[in-house]
């Protein structure tokens, strides 16, 4: 009973809250390497559901960078345990690539694990695409961020992400940081 009303409580996040055009929900915010090169705002167009987040590379801009739209929170009710997190996305010309991300870090920022999507990225153009991210949640995190991010020309819409929690049987799809034993190569 208990699992059920965490998953309940912590199930779909929608970009329900009202704002103004041009700004983002509230508890989400712009980052990346080049955020300046991205219009990244809540939109209600045609074909998307209203409302969604879109980036979306300047026209007038030599794209350089990414951008992502994200939050970060104290993951008290994941610590260790699997967390899948799913997001929909809308793709249009991405020329780069796109796609969801999840961060766990721990003490100081240090990255415990880490999926972007990065080798099985979103391109070009599609319709709505529900994407998933699995990853282990250590007991020392502190951190759990999270968004989409676009890396180059095109628009992704965004829309509905859903954390819950998984069983072992639920392969992760990320990175665990695992750290050596001692210094490797320190000769060249």
């Amino acid at each position: 009973m208990k699992k059920r009303w965490l998953a309940a409580l912590l199930a779909v996040q929608t970009f329900a809250m009202p704002c103004f055009a041009g700004e983002l929900p509230e508890g989400w915010f712009r980052a990346g390497s080049s955020p300046s090169s991205y219009k990244m705002e809540l939109v209600q167009n045609e074909g998307v559901p209203a409302p969604s987040v879109v980036i979306a590379s300047k026209e007038d801009l030599e794209i350089e960078g990414f951008g992502t739209v994200m939050q970060n929170f104290y993951p008290k009710s994941y610590l260790g345990k699997r967390v899948k997190l799913t997001a929909w996305v809308k793709a249009e010309d991405v020329a780069d690539w796109a796609g969801v991300w999840m961060r766990v870090d721990g003490e100081n920022r240090k990255v415990l694990a880490f999926d972007n999507m990065f080798g099985r990225h979103i391109k070009g153009t599609s319709d709505w695409t529900e994407y998933t991210i699995v990853l282990d949640v250590d007991k020392a995190a502190s951190n759990l961020a999270y968004g989409v991010l676009l890396s180059g020309e095109g628009t992704v819409y965004i829309d509905k992400f859903n954390f819950t929690l998984v069983d072992d049987s639920v392969p992760v799809t990320g990175k665990k940081r695992v750290l050596e034993d001692g210094p490797k190569n320190t000769s060249f």
